[in-house]
């Protein structure tokens, strides 16, 4: 299951931990997402959504 998310494609970003002795390490910075069960123009389904595209409105969810 790929951590991207199905309306708006944000996927995971890459990134440094930077320490107190500015020592860098590569990290993952994945979207905070949450399945849902949403209307699609197939009926409602479940989708893997961010929860920017919730909070915004991008997704309308189903009863």
């Amino acid at each position: 299951m790929s951590r991207v998310c199905e309306i708006c494609q944000k996927g995971p970003s890459v990134g440094n931990n930077v320490s107190h002795a500015n020592n860098k390490t590569k990290r993952v910075l994945n979207p905070n997402l949450q399945t849902v069960r949403a209307k699609t123009d197939k009926g409602a389904r479940r989708i893997r959504v961010c929860t920017r595209c919730i909070r915004s409105g991008k997704v309308e969810k189903a009863a």
